[in-house]
């Protein structure tokens, strides 16, 4: 729907707004997000990404941190000067992600509940039948003797300690019925 013909205002400049303040909050704000909760909290927006880093004890440039030494002539052998080490003001951060480094792997990898409601519905009605699973009418998608017995493969291979309180259970369930 249109404006109203005379509602628009023009814009006049803000004389009186400091435009460098203006600027650098701007660019403050618009700075990337840290994705590291460590390094995020310990940061300190009035410092420079180097003199942050540094604080932490972690390098900008790996290449500066542990520089590779040059073979020349070893007649001429000059005391090489160290630069000296930067004050690591912040070692908790570095000490944090150390420990969260160390920490196991999360197994983020799992089966579907459908796939393995399948799995466990076609062992107890066909046990190691593969053909009669493939002609059961719960086969929705109509997989080949070959599929279903990979699939049962990958839940034993995903589930062993489940997979074998499953074939116990199915072994009394066959005790008890004889």
């Amino acid at each position: 729907m249109p404006k109203a013909k005379g509602k628009t205002r023009r814009q006049k400049f803000g004389y009186n707004v400091n435009r460098k303040r203006l600027n650098r909050n701007a660019r403050r704000k618009a700075a990337p997000r840290i994705e590291c909760s460590h390094i995020r909290h310990a940061w300190d927006q009035t410092k420079s990404v180097r003199q942050n880093l540094a604080e932490m004890g972690l390098a900008m440039d790996p290449n500066r941190a542990v520089p590779l030494l040059k073979r020349k002539v070893k007649a001429m052998e000059v005391d090489v000067e160290e630069r000296p080490k930067e004050l690591v003001r912040k070692p908790y951060v570095l000490n944090d992600l150390e420990a969260e480094a160390s920490l196991p792997e999360k197994k983020g990898n799992t089966l579907s509940r459908d796939l393995i409601d399948y799995v466990r519905y076609m062992v107890e009605n066909h046990g190691e039948n593969y053909k009669a699973m493939a002609r059961d009418e719960k086969n929705y998608y109509q997989d080949t003797p070959k599929q279903i017995r990979n699939k049962i493969n990958v839940y034993k291979r995903f589930y062993p300690a489940e997979w074998q309180a499953f074939t116990d259970s199915l072994q009394k369930n066959k005790m008890e019925v004889e």
